[in-house]
């Protein structure tokens, strides 16, 4: 194998890939990136088995020639050299070059490489995917959904279903709900199905897959393709594949933990509230859990407040633009507020509480297509 290539195209290319290459793998093959150069152009593949890149580099694109390929074949490469030297090499284009006993030669400007290589015919096929059952999204909206559900995806692997997001199409409505029991985040949009019997409605995607693939995918209306197969998931956009393998098991109906009826309801600039809680949570930190309290006071003022009996204790006061209902005393984390809050695209939310022991809601003030679902803390 032999061609020449543009160093920026392969830069990119190999710091996406590198994003599936894991150096905790028990299949040595893996730590490596597998190298295709075919008449089309070089593809690129990194993955650790549960996370699978592709990235396609075409000979030429917009009528500039990117790939001079003058012998085709492949090659798998150790991971963490390859990236490394890629990087560092001075010369806008690089020279690679496999010999028959594997040993690969990266020359670039004044500079040359050699490193041995492995053989290609180990490393493990990328999945098989039929690619007419699926449905697209755009990818900045896609980067949207995932910034505002997988922040809630449990950490801890005792019920591994719960470190992912589940993902349930329904009459055209797409449905992403990421919980690790203590809260809930929500959120809904309506794509179009490729054909109208589409194969999946419920599937679970590792919360950590979908961190990675949102630092892949470019912030732009460009389509996304996604399709499901039983046990994995493709993500399609530009020269990219994007594999991820499902979670196994039931996600629970988390439609029971929303509450229907609620007795306040509270308006509020949704800045001032996360810099006012951001504030208290400094002395919170030192106590356990991070716990701040909220109440309200008269005129419709918040006040927030947090005790640590070793340091110190905090008051922030906050002016809500609309409150209805019953006085409130509730406590809870400060992070998980927090994520909320941030997660929301809105100016003002409204926070919906039923009770001090109760799930409470965090909505923007338009559009209801995003939910937060915090759960309180026992103090009072």
């Amino acid at each position: 194998m032999r061609f020449t290539i543009e160093r920026d195209h392969l830069v990119s290319s190999v710091s996406d890939v590198m994003k599936a290459v894991s150096s905790r793998t028990t299949i040595p093959i893996l730590t490596g990136i597998k190298i295709v150069a075919s008449d089309e152009g070089v593809t690129l593949t990194g993955s650790d088995s549960d996370i699978s890149i592709e990235c396609f580099i075409p000979s030429e694109e917009n009528d500039k020639q990117i790939v001079e390929i003058s012998k085709m074949g492949s090659i798998v490469l150790q991971a963490r050299f390859f990236s490394d030297i890629v990087k560092k090499l001075p010369g806008d284009q690089v020279e690679v070059e496999v010999f028959d006993s594997l040993t690969t030669r990266i020359r670039s400007g004044s500079s040359e490489f050699n490193l041995n290589g492995l053989d290609p015919e180990e490393y493990p096929r990328l999945p098989e995917v039929e690619a007419q059952e699926g449905f697209q999204i755009q990818a900045d909206l896609l980067k949207n959904i995932i910034r505002q559900t997988v922040f809630a995806v449990s950490t801890s692997e005792t019920r591994p279903v719960l470190t992912g997001v589940n993902w349930k199409l329904e009459d055209g409505e797409l449905n992403c709900t990421a919980t690790d029991s203590h809260r809930l985040a929500l959120r809904t949009v309506k794509v179009e199905p490729n054909s109208n019997e589409l194969s999946f409605s419920n599937v679970v995607i590792p919360g950590k897959s979908l961190s990675e693939l949102s630092k892949i995918i470019d912030d732009n209306e460009e389509l996304v393709d996604i399709t499901v197969t039983e046990n994995q998931i493709l993500f399609k956009s530009n020269h990219i594949l994007f594999f991820s393998r499902l979670l196994d098991g039931n996600y629970p109906d988390t439609s029971r933990l929303i509450p229907n009826d609620n007795k306040t309801n509270v308006t509020v600039s949704a800045k001032e509230l996360l810099q006012a809680i951001d504030r208290a949570s400094v002395l919170a930190r030192e106590g356990r859990n991070n716990v701040v309290k909220l109440a309200s006071i008269e005129d419709s003022t918040l006040e927030i407040s947090s005790n640590s009996p070793e340091i110190g204790k905090v008051i922030e006061q906050v002016q809500s633009h609309s409150f209805d209902g019953e006085e409130l005393k509730i406590s809870f984390s400060a992070k998980y507020m927090m994520d909320a809050l941030r997660s929301m695209d809105s100016n003002e939310v409204t926070i919906s509480f039923t009770g001090a022991m109760r799930p409470f809601l965090i909505k923007p003030i338009e559009g209801a297509a995003i939910m937060q679902l915090i759960l309180p803390v026992r103090t009072y």
